[in-house]
């Protein structure tokens, strides 16, 4: 049985009487979160995911719902630039950190992020549902390592799959990508 705290009052707006029970477990359910550079307030369940705040309450359907299991990578994000389920990861856990989606990537002036580049001068992804988690974690391994092999890009992006087995197609936007990202040889 829970059992009341203590009693609070938090004052807002023209009414200043307004109270709320602090229960222990409880958890604040309006909150900020630092999405695409942007502070997003929203209000969450205790127990949303969030995949579901993302798709549903901010409307970045960019992050897709595969499993929702953490084991197919279509949700992956990243968080302070780790790439993570966030079908497995609870909402009101990341708060103050920095989320990227998808829809995070391409820049103000609409030029898309080296990855993306990468991706379309490929030809693109087969039907596309795996390509934002695809896209999201290879953003993290280039950041982690800038040139990798194909092996270590296959291993870095182990953690999503791909309904139609696309997987060499995918490594090869993987070196693309790599190769885009690469810091440019000042030498003449």
């Amino acid at each position: 049985m829970l059992r009341p705290l203590r009693w609070a009052i938090f004052f807002k707006g023209p009414q200043p009487l307004l109270g709320a029970l602090l229960v222990q477990g409880s958890v604040e359910r309006l909150i900020t979160l630092n999405v695409n550079g942007q502070q997003r307030r929203v209000d969450v369940m205790k127990q949303e995911t969030l995949a579901f705040t993302l798709r549903y309450k901010l409307g970045l359907t960019g992050t897709k719902l595969g499993c929702d299991r953490a084991a197919c990578g279509a949700c992956t994000v990243l968080i302070d630039g780790v790439n993570s389920y966030s079908c497995s990861v609870l909402t009101h856990t990341v708060r103050g950190k920095e989320i990227t989606t998808i829809e995070g990537l391409e820049e103000p002036d609409g030029t898309l992020h080296p990855v993306q580049q990468a991706v379309l001068d490929e030809g693109g992804f087969q039907c596309a549902f795996c390509a934002p988690g695809f896209i999201m974690s290879m953003v993290a391994m280039v950041e982690a390592n800038p040139n990798p092999t194909r092996e270590e890009a296959a291993q870095a992006l182990s953690g999503n799959l791909c309904r139609c087995a696309d997987y060499d197609k995918i490594l090869t936007f993987a070196m693309r990508a790599a190769e885009y990202s690469s810091p440019l040889d000042l030498h003449v």
